[in-house]
Parts: structure tokens; sequence; C-alpha cells
């Protein structure tokens, strides 16, 4: 890949803390308050959190409002083959002189303190949004909601809470009840709070929460239903039902970020053109993407290559149902995940769908889980595996015993993002 002028600026900025993670918001602040404040100037926030499903449904949001005619920042981690997919300014990835100008201006104001990689590219991303005109901007949630660096909307126009499940425990907390403590620090006093489905105890935090604050809740099963029937999605409020297509994303998991999305449009004050749009129009790479060209379909030609960077227990049952719904074929898995991953809890949904699993080492990423550690764990629950030096030997490897198979690469947006950068 080819070496950008940014990416020197992003190497220099990732020596500014000698933590990856630090979840306080003092230094963000200091940084915004040198900057003038830029996070009080975006257009209307929309704030997503949650621990699956915020990518894919602040996707569905954005392709409903750009079919309104609707322009929208965007603003996402971690990137996977280029750090400019993480902000999009009015509906376009930031061009590169603009990256450039912005980490500039940010490191230049931070002065050589500390702060973390992810507070100060954020900053970024909030001061290049504040200077674009634009209808809306969509925030995602990095790690957690409460201390995480994107938590500085004082009074967002919405804010939406996609399905909590175990993750990031060494951060979050260890049960869910902590995990969603955190996520629901993303509500504000009065501010309404779409919430997807979750498990009942993280449920009642959020609930505590929103009553404290005064914040009106928008509950899936409560205040909107959604559902799928004969191949397409029905969506059901106080306001009425919807009849619409099935989301483009794969997965019933989807149905339920396609609930939260329409839910947040509606009330917005957006009507079926937008909800069809967002069905139809959302795109969120690796996230079950179908690989069409580059040198992996060329080594497998007659076999069906799959993308995931889903990496917790939640995400590898959503994963298992996605493959529920394809047509039966020999599916083997191509595994590498970080070594602070539930990589067990993971694979154990998948073992129904894979014949074989092939674990690999994620390339230069410092916490990949050795492929020997994978292959281990893997058989411990009860899957044939081996190792692979590779991604590409791996599918090599799985074509010259069964051709035509569906091969699976997944375990981690890292792994993910090498195939993105690579198989081109």
């Amino acid at each position: 890949m080819t070496i950008q002028n940014s990416d020197i600026i992003l190497d220099r900025l990732m020596s500014l803390h000698p933590k990856v993670i630090d979840l306080v918001l003092d230094r963000v602040w200091r940084l915004l308050d040198a900057l003038d404040h830029p996070e009080r100037k975006l257009p209307p926030v929309i704030h997503v959190a949650g621990t699956n499903g915020k990518g894919s449904t602040q996707a569905m949001i954005r392709a409903g409002f750009e079919a309104a005619g609707k322009k929208v920042h965007a603003y996402t981690s971690p990137h996977l083959a280029r750090f400019h997919e993480r902000i999009r300014l009015a509906g376009e990835l930031i061009s590169e002189s603009d990256l450039m100008a912005v980490l500039e201006e940010c490191e230049a104001a931070n002065g050589g303190e500390a702060i973390t990689y992810f507070e100060i590219t954020t900053v970024a991303g909030i001061l290049a949004m504040s200077r674009v005109p634009a209808d809306y901007t969509l925030l995602e949630v990095g790690l957690g909601g409460r201390l995480d660096a994107t938590n500085v909307i004082e009074r967002p126009e919405l804010t939406i809470i996609t399905p909590i499940s175990i993750d990031h425990t060494q951060f979050l907390g260890e049960t869910i009840r902590e995990i969603a403590g955190e996520k629901a620090g993303i509500i504000k006093r009065g501010v309404p709070c779409v919430v997807g489905p979750q498990p009942d105890e993280a449920l009642e935090v959020i609930e505590a929460t929103a009553a404290r604050l005064g914040a009106p809740l928008l509950r899936y099963g409560q205040e909107w239903h959604v559902w799928e029937e004969r191949g397409r999605l029905i969506f059901q409020d106080e306001n009425g039902l919807r009849d619409l297509p099935m989301p483009h994303l794969i997965g019933r998991h989807q149905v339920h970020n396609a609930g939260a999305a329409i839910a947040a449009l509606r009330y917005l004050g957006y009507h079926d053109n937008a909800f069809e749009a967002a069905m139809t129009g959302a795109y969120w790479p690796a996230r079950m993407q179908r690989l069409k060209t580059g040198p992996l379909i060329d080594a497998a030609p007659e076999a069906e290559l799959w993308l995931d960077g889903g990496h917790n227990p939640a995400a590898g049952e959503a994963l298992a149902e996605a493959l529920d719904r394809l047509p039966a074929r020999p599916t083997y898995m191509i595994c590498g995940m970080l070594n602070t991953k539930d990589i067990a809890g993971y694979l154990r949904p998948l073992k129904r769908h894979a014949k074989r699993l092939i674990a690999v080492s994620i390339p230069d990423a410092q916490a990949t889980l050795p492929a020997s550690e994978t292959a281990a764990t893997a058989r411990a629950e009860g899957f044939s595996a081996i190792e692979a030096d590779s991604v590409l030997t791996a599918v090599r490897t799985i074509v010259a015993d069964a051709p035509q198979a569906r091969i699976l690469i997944c375990g981690s947006l890292y792994l993910a993002g090498h195939i993105l950068q690579t198989n081109s």
C-alpha cells in the first residue's frame, strides 16, 4: 500500500501517549478548548454506542438521510484499509490534503502533551466536520461510551444504543451491567435515545440512566417492534406499520439494526423513501462481505469467499445465523484473532458450520493471537483445525481439497483490514 503523508503524521501521533487505550476525557477537553471547541459547531449529532451493530446501524441511517437529499458527516472506527475511512464529510471520505491539515493543526494545538492516538484523531475528525456544512453528523463511539473521546457533545439530536454484550472487559467491566453502565454514558439530559434489543440487565441500567436524566426512550419491544415476515421487514410503532425490503446487509441481527435505524429516522421526521433506502442502500465492509475480485479470488475461482470482522461471542452467534441463511455448501473457516478476545466464545456457535478451520496470525498486529493458539482453542472446541502461514496459503490449502468450497475469513477487523488492503 502506498505510504501517504498523513501516514507519517499518524505515526508521530501514535507516540504521544504510552498507552493505546486510557479512558479519560481530560486530554480531549484540553485539546478541544485549545481549538476553540469545534464540537459545539457540528451539525446536529446522532451519537451511536453499543457492542455490536454500531457501524451497520450508522450506515443504514446515512443511506436513509442521503436518499432524502441530506448531506451527512460520519465518524467511525477502526478503519479497515485507510485511515480516511473514519471521516466522511458531507458524504465523501476526507481528502488527503484535508486530513493532513487537521492532523497537523491538532498536533500543533496539543503542544506535545500526552494524548492517545484515538483521542487526537477523534478531535481531528470533529474539527474537520465542524468546518464543512452538512445536515447531520453521525458519530460512532470507539469503546464504551461514558469516557469515549466521542462523548463530548453536550446535546446531541438523538442517541442510539445497539445490542450490548460482553467485550472489552479489561476496560469496561466484567458484567453486562457494568458494560451497560459505560454504554449508557452517552445518554444526555432530555435527549431521546433509541435502544436496540438488550439483555434484561443491560436494559435495566439504560432505563435507570434515562430516568435520572429525563431522557425519553424508544425501546425495541416496547415503543417499536421489528421482524421478518415472508422475506420482508416489518416495522411497527405507535405511528403504524411499515412493510419494507429486507436489509441489504446479511443476517438476522441486521433486522434489529435496521429497526433501530428506522426508529431513528422516524423520530427525526423521515418517511418511506428514507426507510427503503436504509434497507437497500447501506454498505458496510467486512460484515459478511462477499469478495469478488483480487488475488484470493484468482487462487480460488470456483469457491465462494466471504469476509467478516466480528470478533466476540455475540458476533459469532450472528455470523452462524447468517450462514444458516445461505444455501448449503461445504464451509471452511480461515480465522485470525487478537489475544484480548474470547476466542472460544466466538468460535462455539460456528462449529456446526465449519468442515475445517485454518488458523492464521494477523499480519502486523502486535496483539495477534498466534495461529498455533487459535488452532489449539478451536480443536478444544471440537473443530478440525490446522495452521497456515498466510490467508493465501490457507485458501490454496482449502481449494486443493474442495475447489467449490465456501470460505469464510473471520475473527478480527484487523484481519479484515489486511485482506481489504492486500486483496485488490
